[in-house]
């Protein structure tokens, strides 16, 4: 059985609101990322918590780790359980969100490869698979690792083993299905699918029973 998270990459407060109070009692967590943070402010974390829901800042922090550990007090301060960051900026970066993270009691998670097309310009084949690598070793509690690709998704759990998470997006709007990957991950990501239906609570309920 694999979580079901929903990538709640809409704008407003009150939009945001409604979709998760909608879906209570289907998630497992609540992704959020820059649309709705630049909207509304970081304070909709905690609104969005009150339904005790994990969530997690898919903020997919690239920078030097002086500045990733000042994004992680943020993020963290603001009640986020979790964070999710890019590897290619290096080791010591990946490390400082790492740290940061574990250092206010809240998880990791490392991008190795996007579900869109694009991704397979950098993000995917020898390069995914050194980031994946270089997640482990640096103790991240999870990888990000497409639903579209579960070929690569497959090849990317061999990596990290079983004692890290994988949580996959591209389910839904982007053609994958819960189906296609549940085998390999840990939690499929669905946004669009759920948070632009006329009933966005039955939609999770739809893809948590198809997650089973």
């Amino acid at each position: 059985m694999a979580e079901l998270l929903l990538a709640l990459d809409v704008k407003g407060a009150e939009e945001a609101i409604r979709v998760s109070r909608a879906c209570e009692g289907e998630l497992d967590a609540i992704k959020i990322g820059y649309p709705l943070i630049l909207s509304t402010g970081m304070g909709i974390v905690k609104e969005l918590a009150k339904s005790n829901i994990p969530i997690i800042a898919d903020f997919k922090v690239a920078d030097i780790p002086n500045t990733n550990a000042l994004i992680c007090e943020e993020v963290f301060a603001a009640g986020c359980s979790g964070i999710i960051t890019h590897v290619f900026c290096g080791s010591d970066s990946l490390q400082a969100i790492v740290d940061g993270a574990h250092d206010h009691g809240g998880r990791a998670f490392a991008v190795c490869e996007m579900s869109h097309p694009g991704a397979l310009d950098f993000l995917s084949g020898a390069n995914a698979e050194r980031m994946a690598k270089m997640a482990k070793e640096a103790g991240a509690d999870g990888i990000i690792a497409p639903a579209t690709r579960p070929e690569r998704t497959e090849i990317l759990r061999s990596i990290i083993g079983n004692s890290m998470k994988i949580y996959s997006p591209g389910v839904g709007a982007q053609g994958a299905q819960p189906e296609d990957i549940k085998k390999y991950v840990d939690g499929i990501i669905v946004g669009r699918a759920i948070y632009e239906s006329a009933d966005p609570g039955k939609a999770a309920h739809e893809f948590r029973l198809r997650a089973l």
